[in-house]
């Protein structure tokens, strides 16, 4: 990854809600949340609260905040996840919703940030809309729908992530 792109990750604050990729879809951030259970890593999924698809804890880049820090706060409106976030994604995958209104762009393309669960917090603001459950790598790559996530659930190598 360059320097720049790595610096507009860690110290670049977001100033839209909707950012534009040069290719035209729309970014959106994501965390991908693990343990290691006896050393083996494990994957959490939430459901999301339209269609009950499995999916990572995802949303716009806020305002105001880094895109890391987005992340963050993703995982814990939706899972009330806290937890230590490499600032650098681990991939990006891309995928299109059809239930947006006439006009507006529903190609995403969702920047994927490794968060390594600390904790859940007793309340938070979407708990009761979801459902939340952790999986290994390939039964969670079989659970979600998106071929590029899938990918990405697959190759995630939590050693990398500690050694950056």
């Amino acid at each position: 990854m360059s320097e720049a792109l790595n610096i507009m990750y860690q110290d670049e604050l977001v100033t839209a809600k909707r950012i534009e990729t040069p290719n035209g879809r729309v970014r959106q951030v994501a965390a991908l949340v693990y343990r290691l259970k006896k050393q083996v890593p494990e994957v959490l999924l939430i459901t999301s609260r339209g269609t009950g698809r499995w999916v990572l804890p995802k949303g716009w880049p806020q305002v105001g905040k880094t895109f890391v820090q987005s992340a963050e706060a993703e995982a814990y409106e939706e899972a009330g996840v806290r937890g230590e976030t490499y600032p650098v994604p681990v991939g990006t995958y891309t995928y299109e919703k059809h239930d947006v209104c006439e006009g507006e762009n529903g190609d995403f393309t969702v920047d994927v940030f490794p968060l390594l669960f600390e904790r859940q917090e007793k309340k938070w603001p979407e708990r009761g809309e979801r459902r939340l459950d952790w999986f290994s790598r390939e039964e969670a790559a079989q659970r979600v729908e998106e071929p590029g996530l899938k990918e990405l659930l697959r190759s995630f190598d939590p050693n990398a992530v500690v050694a950056g």
